[in-house]
């Protein structure tokens, strides 16, 4: 009988969600409403097919990480969509990551559920002996649903900046007239959503109830919210008067957090990733076992490796000398050319594989002619390999194959420093610490003391401070598209233009040298900070209005 019901229940679902496009309004979306929220099973299936459009960053694009469609990755597939970010043939005919009706049918979701769930009790299950630990968690429902809309506006004007804000379950006839709000009227309508939630929402699913359930929307997760949000908010592509109100406001919601003491940063740097139980995980997607990620970003040269998504020379190069925290470029830093890779930011073994790195117990070849190198079809385009977020333990062995969980960061504790230092950094300067109890030095010296990374000196301005502060944003958070939104936000998208490699040859005396290429020149033009509405969506209602340049 269990079997049969939940066969009906994903018949349902699947029929009732396929038919929540705002711009494709169906009446069909209102069959069997009832079915559904008369039930708390089916509630909470409900909700939980809206979680599903949470971001899920390890292949978003063309099978590519966004990372790709940066100065920081490439892409090994030349005709994997994410290239066309590089080449700049996306358009509103020909778009790309699009994520307008995908937002739209989450929040469509949203506003039906709170519709539909207001004043229900389930008199019936009254006097079972889970009802008031089954209303505990009901009764939450509206709320991790309100923090799940408000973070699907994020993604909407993130993307496109002014969007329609919809917050009722409308007719097909009122779907096609709505009129976009400003990028600031939806900032503050997330704002407000979180204000009011971040109270109600609970600390922690841990005790919550008897299902005992994690990567739900909790109290920090909302207060992140508003962080990121108001951070983005400040930043030059959307404050070009550069307000310092913006950033006040920033820095204090990203201290909010720091002051409820929930989070902290794992010892090592790569205790997140992967990591459910992780100290420093606010919000998280997880994804059951599966192997493709490894497929697609093992080395060439390892059974069943594609090799997928390249790390630069230019992100190579951000990573700094530890000894003293100076850049490469620096002639005082220490930096020997003939062994790049020799006492640099520890976060770099972390993040990417270099030639000679170690990998499952094998040295990598990335000279030219060597195990892991051209003319292997498929080999490194730059001379590095990703390891972020790799798991190195999955067998691709068709004798042996194994997959594990994956767990795609969200929010985290380390974002919520940097984001304070940014904030705090552009409203007071790198030493003040204003009414906030802490400095934007003192936060971005918490990050380098995790990545065993001398402290940021004492001493520099603002603009230095912003620029060393970028770099450091760079490489604690690589691989976590946080860089392809900064680019944008920054406006800084025409210093990413040249993408570097490292050519290797190895010598007769087993030596290596090492020569930097440039492996692609891309197109960035100004218009490429917002995406183009897709010409679809301005065809059903002519309110819209295309973003500048597209």
């Amino acid at each position: 009988m269990r079997r049969i019901k939940l066969i009906i229940l994903v018949g349902l679902l699947s029929f009732f969600m396929g038919s929540c496009d705002y711009l494709e309004y169906s009446e069909a979306s209102y069959l069997n409403k009832e079915n559904v929220f008369s039930d708390w099973n089916r509630t909470q299936s409900f909700l939980s097919d809206i979680y599903s459009s949470l971001p899920l960053g390890f292949a978003p694009v063309g099978g590519a990480m966004r990372a790709s469609a940066t100065d920081d990755a490439e892409f090994v597939l030349d005709y994997s969509s994410v290239q066309k970010f590089n080449d700049g043939s996306w358009s509103s005919i020909q778009t790309l990551d699009d994520q307008w009706a995908q937002m739209y049918s989450g929040i469509r979701s949203v506003n039906l559920l709170l519709k539909e769930v207001k004043g229900r009790t389930f008199e019936d299950y009254k006097w079972t002996d889970t009802y008031a630990d089954e209303m505990k968690q009901f009764n939450n429902y509206p709320y991790e649903a309100r923090f799940l809309r408000a973070f699907f506006y994020l993604q909407l004007i993130e993307r496109y900046g002014n969007v329609p804000l919809i917050t009722t379950v409308l007719t097909e006839e009122e779907a096609n007239a709505v009129t976009p709000a400003s990028y600031d009227e939806i900032v503050n309508y997330i704002v407000s959503e979180c204000n009011e939630i971040i109270p109600l929402l609970p600390v922690t699913y841990v005790g919550f109830s008897s299902a005992q359930e994690t990567s739900r929307a909790t109290r920090g997760a909302a207060m992140a919210l508003k962080a990121r949000t108001l951070l983005y908010a400040a930043s030059p592509l959307h404050n070009p008067s550069g307000t310092a109100q913006k950033w006040m406001d920033a820095a204090k919601a990203a201290k909010d957090i720091i002051d409820t003491k929930t989070y902290s940063l794992e010892a090592n740097y790569n205790g997140f990733l992967n990591n459910v139980t992780s100290k420093e995980l606010i919000l998280e997607r997880r994804e059951g076992n599966q192997n493709y990620f490894e497929k697609a970003n093992f080395p060439i040269g390892f059974e069943g490796g594609n090799t997928g998504n390249c790390p630069t020379q230019n992100l190579v190069d951000s990573y700094e000398m530890k000894a003293n925290g100076l850049n490469i470029s620096d002639p005082n830093s220490g930096y020997n050319p003939v062994s790049p890779y020799t006492g640099r930011d520890p976060r770099l073994d972390l993040t990417i594989l270099y030639n000679t790195s170690t990998f499952k117990s094998k040295q990598l070849e990335i000279w030219q002619g060597g195990a892991n190198a051209a003319p292997k079809t498929n080999a490194t385009k730059t001379g590095y390999y990703l390891k972020k977020y790799v798991i190195e333990s999955v067998s691709l062995d068709p004798n042996s194959i194994s997959s594990k969980q994956h767990t795609w960061v969200i929010f985290r504790y380390g974002e919520v420093l940097l984001n304070f230092a940014e904030a705090m950094n552009e409203a007071y300067g790198p030493e003040n610490a204003s009414t906030l109890g802490m400095t934007a030095l003192q936060a971005v010296n918490l990050v380098r003391v995790r990545a065993k990374m001398p402290a940021f000196p004492v001493g520099l301005t603002k603009d230095q401070f912003r620029a060393k502060l970028r770099n450091e944003r760079r490489v604690e958070m690589a691989f976590e598209e946080q860089r392809f939104w900064d680019i944008r936000r920054w406006k800084i998208g025409d210093t990413t233009r040249d993408i570097y490699g490292m050519d290797i040859t190895r010598n007769a005396d087993g030596t290596f040298k090492y020569t930097k290429i440039l492996v692609e020149r891309r197109v960035y033009q100004e218009k490429m900070n917002l995406y183009p509405i897709p010409l679809s969506e301005l065809y059903k209602n002519n309110k819209l209005q295309q973003n500048t340049g597209w």
